[in-house]
């Protein structure tokens, strides 16, 4: 009885072990590297953008474009699929067997592990697809993709309500995460101890200015989804492309897209020293 009952236990204490290993450390320090070049992408291509080139899409698709017309540049599209599949399999870690620091283990923490995991491993099956030669499945533009998604639930029951619901949802999370960039709530994800001052002003600029431009287009994103409900109409959603044009549509004009392109190019660095410093 006594040793039928300790192979449940002994069963969890090698899987909390495995989250816990380097390995999965690896992983999430590679997804942090795949998400800064896909995020320094897209950042270059709207700065691109806002200077009179608008050929290339901003967005991710427009980023696995970019580096598949370079040498070498499947390769690299394999590697970036594989980096987030990492990213998505420690959020999964997080989610089962809780977070680095004194709030991993409460249920939110993990629930927001768990919605992280789902994202990552659905953006990773889309650019390992694309790199496996289904070109339009990483590669889809992410305005059309909006749209589609916007069309077939406004076509729900309660459909208005439940796009709406959602726009709402995407605005707060900007904001969100923007307010958190403000307030250097990274601060307690990071091993501070072995940077130099220099090093530390130079991370918090990178994830406040970074934080600050991601959060604005979610924020933007979410009220385009929200006039798409209101209105009845599914093209007023709109993708990270279409979003980030917008910006240049304003009193401020291309500039406001160039400070918000500059910024989402800072958040890949930021990602990359995430990679570096990040309690995992």
């Amino acid at each position: 009885m006594h040793t039928t009952s300790a192979v449940p236990h002994i069963g969890r204490g090698t899987a909390h072990r495995a989250a816990r290993s380097s390995a999965v450390r690896v992983a999430a320090r590679g997804g942090f590297v795949a998400r800064g070049v896909i995020y320094l992408l897209v950042g270059v291509l709207a700065l691109r953008i806002a200077f009179g080139d608008s050929g290339e899409q901003a967005d991710r698709g427009g980023a696995l474009a970019e580096l598949a017309a370079r040498p070498f540049g499947n390769v690299l599209i394999w590697a970036l699929g594989v980096g987030l599949a990492g990213m998505a399999l420690w959020r999964l870690s997080e989610a089962g067997f809780g977070a680095a620091g004194p709030d991993g283990h409460k249920a939110g923490t993990r629930l927001l592990s768990l919605a992280r995991f789902v994202f990552y491993a659905v953006v990773s099956l889309s650019v390992v697809s694309f790199a496996a030669g289904e070109k339009g499945s990483g590669s889809g533009s992410s305005d059309q993709q909006s749209r589609d998604a916007t069309a077939q639930a406004l076509g729900l029951p309660g459909g208005p309500w439940l796009v709406a619901a959602a726009g709402v949802g995407i605005a707060l999370a900007g904001i969100w995460i923007a307010v958190r960039a403000v307030l250097r709530r990274f601060h307690k994800h990071l091993d501070r101890s072995g940077m130099s001052p220099r090093l530390r002003r130079g991370v918090d600029v990178l994830g406040i200015s970074g934080g600050l431009a991601r959060g604005g287009v979610f924020a933007v994103a979410g009220v385009f989804v929200v006039k798409a409900a209101v209105t009845y109409d599914p093209d007023r959603a709109k993708g990270m492309d279409d979003t980030l044009r917008s910006f240049a549509d304003t009193s401020a004009g291309p500039w406001l897209l160039a400070a918000i392109a500059a910024g989402l190019a800072l958040f890949g660095l930021f990602s990359f020293t995430m990679a570096r410093w990040r309690n995992v």
